[in-house]
């Protein structure tokens, strides 16, 4: 009986001890991830600066429909430039699609590319792009300077670019958005009030559960 007694007792102050690393590595993990900065998208110091004007073009997507870059209009823009030959860009349509869900009554997203009609009309149609305008223009590259993908530029109501930068993921897609709300060029910009940055990202996250609900 008092073998019994004390192995319940060694017991129980495992099952303390277990509970108290626990509780230590939960508050490490929360410190690890307050210091760590968000990662926004990558901007590169080429082509029209965020607060400068987006060149204005004219052009025709896949389908023939008229497309325009740069106007000024009641909604923004979301320009995504890919390739079919790029595994990340792929990666990104599913986002895409959700951000077309979440952030549609105020955004227009729009895929660009450029190369040979064939090659990008059969892909288009193999990944049920229709949902997209979709056009093919190396003016449209050369106008922005874009030399890496996936690369995606956010233009405003009135025209201007208010985000910009290589994106690799939908939370990089998303901190073009915030940048945008909270009136900085980048996330990296925001770092210093951070709290700002998450709030508005939960507040997206937020709004993103209650559609999917």
């Amino acid at each position: 009986m008092t073998a019994l007694m004390i192995s319940n007792v060694i017991l129980w102050v495992i099952v303390l001890a277990l509970v108290l690393v626990v509780l230590a590595l939960s508050r490490q993990i929360g410190v690890l991830y307050e210091r760590v900065a968000p990662m926004g998208a990558l901007t590169m110091d080429k082509g029209p600066q965020v607060g400068d004007a987006a060149p204005v073009m004219e052009l025709q997507d896949l389908r023939g429909r008229a497309v325009s870059v740069g106007v000024a209009g009641p909604r923004s823009q979301l320009i995504f430039f890919m390739s079919p030959t790029c595994p990340v860009c792929k990666k990104l349509l599913p986002i895409l699609r959700s951000i077309q869900g979440s952030e549609g009554q105020w955004v227009d997203i729009v895929l660009a590319s450029d190369g040979e009609m064939p090659e990008h009309l059969a892909f288009y149609q193999k990944a049920q792009l229709d949902s997209f305008p979709y056009v093919l223009s190396t003016q449209l590259g050369m106008g922005f300077q874009i030399s890496k993908l996936p690369y995606a530029v956010l233009i405003d109501e009135n025209g201007i670019v208010r985000g910009k930068g290589l994106v690799n993921s939908r939370e990089q897609l998303e901190s073009l958005f915030t940048a945008k709300d909270l009136g900085v060029a980048s996330a990296q910009e925001y770092l210093a009030g951070d709290s700002g940055m998450k709030q508005v990202q939960v507040s997206r996250k937020e709004n993103v559960n209650a559609l999917a609900g």
